[in-house]
């Protein structure tokens, strides 16, 4: 394909330097024009790769599978084979490079759609593996896995109600399989919805006696709630069907150790022996990745060394769990969209136009929403179990509807914005009931999700980062409390550097990042404070766990309901929080977390100067 040469203008104010030909300038310079494939020459350079590749000769296959690409660079039976070869030396960039150049010759392609969503999905790329996995579900919408893959993508992004559906649909459509049963499962344990996740788990089993993921995915469900005899039993039953005991394995041992406090036997677990060591440290990341090395094994490790006081041994496995989530997940913080979105709110959401838009009425017919906000890891899972202990009050957990609402507006006032901006168009005439109608959205999908009781008033939402919307909230529920937990940002930033988190942009995976985000977040919430009217209380984790009733007593008074002492026994509430936290939250208050950024201060220096002025402005102080 022959390029065209740029024919727009220089930057205003670049030197014009010494130019190549083709650059703005100068003459233009006809390009050679590339001669016509010969077919009968394609065809034979197809043949012999085919067969070559047939016959396992692969660099033989990729040279004339390269030869033939660069005579007919649109040759699709050509690129195929070449992505072949590449997925079979597992060059996966390379593959997801051709792909791509597929999926741009024939956009109708089914499997390349489906082959890009899983590639993405399984290298971490949520949001581009989610566009190939809805144009799968358009190219073929009874096809069972595209259903999965999008199962599988929607689950992981916490939109769990509408990855059950499309679950369900690919059981429908395939019929009873073990390895969609097992991912239902997960969804529905995902959901808290326990009995379900059993059910499935059981028919994954059923279907296939020795799937060794549906068993160990079971075994995960009975310890987050707390049936830890049958969790054991599961994994041992697992245990029979390798002959040592896998990454997964040991890391739900270690688990399930660490929940009954033998942390010596939990560390065991996940400490390689002399000659496991010696065998990965020659290989990459990956390979060390998969030979149990991996990064969830190290932050559960460094999370029991903690406990132990072993804190500089844990800090080392928190830096080198993180660095493996950098270097082999690809996972990096997001900062220049978070600085986007953060100064489009800023602007968009100031004193004056809020006292021109319109609010949403409250619809009376349903519980409301009252918004748990905090940075992640500041307590709200424990205020979320307190409150819903009360039985006035259910817990929602983490709910994606106002993210997603963020996403569909645009479409639902019919505007060519984007959110916040699209808020604008609230001044049209046809968009006088579109706040209800958001409003709506947001209440029947909670509605579906199964978890309000009859005669409860409030609902909790403590979706992480919920602050970053709270322009939006405050139009779509004006009367909704909203309590903003608030916690010293250098212990925030231990809880957050010790957990696999993947909210706020990524941020969780650096040092540096999780407090440039903590800055970020801090800033807009003041914002907020400054040109909203909200029904808004701020409360210190710190002083909870300090004096709880009073301040318990303080939380009910302000969203209007009178205390019950069940609230004070918040670790017997029996559902499952479906959070990091959710083990933490089945103890009795403690206040071993309080200032626990103490025992890692001296590793804190470029942290501590980035946040020192919110620390500064919360009131706390930096003890050395």
């Amino acid at each position: 394909m022959t390029m065209r040469p740029n024919m727009g203008r220089p930057m205003q104010g670049r030197p014009m330097g010494p130019q190549r030909p083709g650059q703005p300038g100068q003459p233009q310079q006809a390009q050679p024009q590339q001669p016509p494939a010969n077919p009968e020459e394609i065809a034979a350079l197809l043949k012999e790769a085919t067969e070559a590749f047939n016959r396992k000769e692969f660099p033989l296959a990729e040279l004339r599978t390269l030869e033939l690409v660069q005579k007919a660079p649109g040759h699709v039976e050509g690129l195929t084979l070449l992505y072949k070869l590449k997925r079979q030396s597992n060059k996966t960039d390379e593959a997801l490079n051709i792909l791509r150049r597929l999926g741009k010759r024939d956009p109708n392609l089914l499997w390349v759609q489906l082959d890009l969503a899983q590639l993405l999905f399984f290298k971490g790329d949520r949001g581009e593996c989610e566009i190939y996995g809805r144009n799968a579900i358009r190219l073929a919408p009874r096809n069972p896995t595209a259903h999965q893959i999008m199962g599988m993508i929607l689950t992981e992004t916490n939109r769990t109600l509408a990855g059950e559906w499309h679950y369900r649909r690919a059981l429908e459509l395939s019929g009873p399989q073990s390895r969609l049963c097992a991912n239902l499962a997960n969804n529905l344990k995902n959901q808290g919805k326990m009995d379900e996740s059993e059910y499935y788990y059981r028919e994954a089993v059923r279907l296939e006696p020795k799937n060794y993921g549906a068993i160990m995915g079971w075994a995960r469900m009975e310890e987050a709630r707390r049936n830890f005899d049958r969790s054991w039993e599961l994994i041992e039953e697992a245990g029979k069907l390798v002959k040592d005991p896998p990454p997964d394995m040991r890391l739900a041992r270690a688990v399930l150790y660490g929940r009954s406090k033998e942390y010596d036997k939990a560390l065991t677990e996940l400490t390689l022996e002399k000659n496991e060591v010696d065998a990965a440290a020659g290989k990459d990341d990956r390979a060390r990745n998969a030979a149990g090395l991996n990064s969830m094994h190290l932050l559960e490790r460094g999370r029991l060394l903690d406990k132990m006081g072993r804190f500089d041994e844990a800090w080392a496995d928190y830096a080198e769990g993180k660095r493996l989530v950098r270097e082999v997940q690809g996972r990096r913080y997001g900062e220049k969209a978070a600085a986007d979105l953060s100064r489009r709110l800023k602007t968009f959401f100031t004193r004056q136009r809020l006292s021109l838009l319109p609010r949403a009425t409250v619809n009376k017919a349903m519980p409301q929403p009252l918004f748990i906000v905090g940075f992640p890891r500041s307590g709200t899972t424990m205020v979320e179990q307190t409150l819903t202990a009360h039985p006035n009050m259910c817990a929602g957990d983490e709910l994606p509807f106002i993210n997603d609402i963020t996403r569909v507006l645009p479409r639902m006032l019919n505007s060519p914005l984007q959110y916040p901006e699209a808020l604008a168009d609230l001044w049209m005439g046809d968009n006088q009931l579109a706040l209800d109608n958001l409003r709506d959205f947001y209440l029947k999908r909670t509605e579906q999700l199964g978890i309000l009781r009859d005669g409860v008033h409030y609902f909790t939402d403590k979706m992480p980062l919920n602050e970053t919307h709270l322009g939006l909230i405050s139009l779509l529920f004006p009367e909704s409390p909203i309590i903003h937990l608030i916690r010293h940002p250098l212990d925030t930033f231990t809880s957050v550097w010790s957990n696999y988190l993947t909210h706020g942009f990524n941020c969780a995976f650096d040092m540096t990042t999780i407090a440039k985000h903590q800055m970020l977040i801090a800033d807009l919430v003041e914002h907020y404070r400054a040109n909203l009217d909200m029904k808004y209380m701020a409360v210190r984790y710190e002083d909870i766990v300090a004096d709880q009733e009073p301040h318990v007593r303080k939380l009910l008074d302000f969203v209007g309901e009178p205390f019950d002492p069940r609230c004070l026994q918040f670790h017997e509430n029996v559902r499952y929080a479906r959070t990091a936290s959710y083990a933490q939250v089945t103890e009795k208050l403690y206040d071993s977390s309080k200032f626990r950024y103490r025992n890692y201060v001296k590793h804190m220096v470029p942290v501590i100067e980035i946040l020192d002025p919110l620390i500064k402005k919360l009131g706390y102080e930096v003890e050395m």
